[in-house]
């Protein structure tokens, strides 16, 4: 799991989103950005969560944030997802878990009583010269926004 703390650099990630387009780290400097992992598009938690940060999206780009979603599922997978509930942020298809991995959020998660490997619902909020200021561990699904923007 995760060995990322507040203080730490940002991996130097690169992924590529839901249109085929490539995101950085540096793509993001100037501004702050909040990168959420969520386990699954489309489930009841992971809906939650992406519609709470879609409602209060507004007050992110007031505070000069950039918002960006990373899952293991497919760029066809995170279209569907991002048009049904016209997301307005990239979501990420990180297949082969190389930002998943370079921020350490895979690793063992318990869902009824059952032990299995998986993508730990965490976010990461990083200031504008790419340093971490917060890792949010507890994610509550239907008021992350106000989580992050305390």
């Amino acid at each position: 799991m995760t060995t990322l703390k507040a203080g730490d650099k940002a991996p130097n990630f690169s992924g590529i989103d839901q249109d085929g387009k490539t995101h950085k780290l540096a793509d993001y400097a100037g501004k702050k950005l909040v990168v959420f992992f969520y386990p699954k598009a489309s489930t009841p938690g992971c809906t939650a969560e992406a519609c709470d940060l879609r409602d209060n999206f507004h007050r992110f780009q007031a505070n000069n944030y950039e918002l960006l979603g990373v899952s293991a599922d497919s760029q066809k997978a995170q279209v569907k997802f991002k048009e049904k509930y016209e997301l307005p942020f990239p979501l990420l298809a990180d297949e082969d878990k190389s930002v998943i991995n370079a921020f350490g959020v895979w690793g063992p998660k318990k869902f009824m009583g059952r032990e299995y490997d998986g993508i730990n619902r965490i976010t990461f909020v990083i200031d504008e010269k790419g340093i971490i200021v917060e890792v949010i561990e507890k994610v509550k699904t239907k008021e992350h926004a106000s989580q992050i923007l305390k």
